[in-house]
């Protein structure tokens, strides 16, 4: 995905509070900012800072952590899952596992120069997966609801340990997403047709996402007061990526809702025929893949956004809270 480190690079030339140089970032977060998806967006932001290239925390070979490093992982979650990763399709490597890798001894003559910890962006996009998790646990929108002041409380011990313990000065928060937009969410949680909005969106889950991120925002004005020498920036990602399913046309997409490498279904998604795995048609063993043409197209594989929707998007202007 480019969305995450195209937006920071908009970031630090709008927003004095971060308009300096860092010489190290350390990202935290999921699908929507691991390594895999941002390798091309995160080339650019690292140029711009005059930086190498941010490598992954889990790929060590021939990665280069002297400016950084990424610990995001897709199906990572801020709270630990009670379930194995076959169980439930999340990551085992949560937020405090993704600290513990951060300020754990494994790889630390690679990491920065002990100075720049207190000089580095610390940037997080995560949240989202701790949400369809209760979803795909069958919790209804009011028990994942309720479950978000102890997520948003891990979330915070994260901040902290990061501020209190290796000087942590920068951070960059992003809000979660649309979630009831997503095709994977929406063939996975069926709900009535009074339930969705005049997008086609489900409106219960997207509400629960609204909530978290105005949990999450209390959460950032309450660090920045138990924080007083912090720099946080709470980064309204909701807003962009619904303005952009909601006006698809007007900015030249078609289908919304639907994915572009999948198979089936009314949004093109179902999971037992997810991108890249093989199925039967016509009797014939075929490869799902990718559709004719994805420059049109919003969503790629039903979880993640297409290159062409997180490059309108990060052209988008962004809102930030403060």
């Amino acid at each position: 995905m480019k969305t995450l480190f195209t937006f920071f690079v908009s970031l630090l030339s709008v927003s004095s509070s971060f308009a300096r140089d860092f010489p190290a970032v350390f990202n935290f977060g999921d699908f929507n900012s691991d390594t895999g998806g941002l390798s091309v967006a995160f080339g650019q932001a690292m140029e711009k800072l005059e930086l190498p290239n941010l490598g992954a925390f889990l790929d060590a070979l021939g990665s280069n952590f002297s400016h950084g490093a990424n610990f995001a992982t897709a199906g990572s979650t801020i709270r630990p899952q009670n379930a194995t990763l076959h169980q439930s399709g999340f990551s085992p490597i949560s937020l405090n596992v993704q600290y513990n890798e951060f300020s754990g001894e494994v790889f630390k003559g690679l990491l920065p120069k002990p100075e720049y910890f207190s000089q580095a962006l610390y940037t997080f996009d995560i949240g989202q997966n701790d949400l369809t998790a209760g979803y795909f646990f069958n919790l209804t929108p009011d028990q994942v609801r309720a479950q978000i002041p102890d997520i948003l409380d891990q979330f915070k011990t994260i901040i902290k340990y990061i501020y209190e313990g290796h000087g942590g000065r920068s951070f960059w928060i992003h809000n979660t997403g649309p979630v009831g937009c997503l095709p994977y969410a929406m063939d996975r949680l069926p709900v009535t047709a009074a339930q969705l909005d005049k997008v086609g969106c489900a409106v219960p889950f997207n509400d629960v996402a609204l909530y978290f991120n105005l949990k999450l925002k209390e959460a950032v004005v309450l660090l920045r007061k138990e924080l007083p020498l912090a720099a946080l920036a709470y980064v309204d990602i909701y807003s962009v990526k619904y303005e952009l399913i909601s006006n698809a046309r007007k900015h030249g997409f078609v289908h919304p809702l639907q994915a572009c490498c999948g198979h089936g279904g009314k949004y093109s998604y179902i999971r037992s025929f997810e991108c890249g795995s093989k199925i039967k048609v016509g009797g014939k063993e075929i490869t799902v893949g990718s559709c004719k043409d994805p420059s049109v197209i919003i969503n790629w594989d039903g979880v993640h956004y297409t290159e062409a929707a997180n490059t309108m998007g990060a052209e988008r202007p962004l809102q930030f809270p403060w």
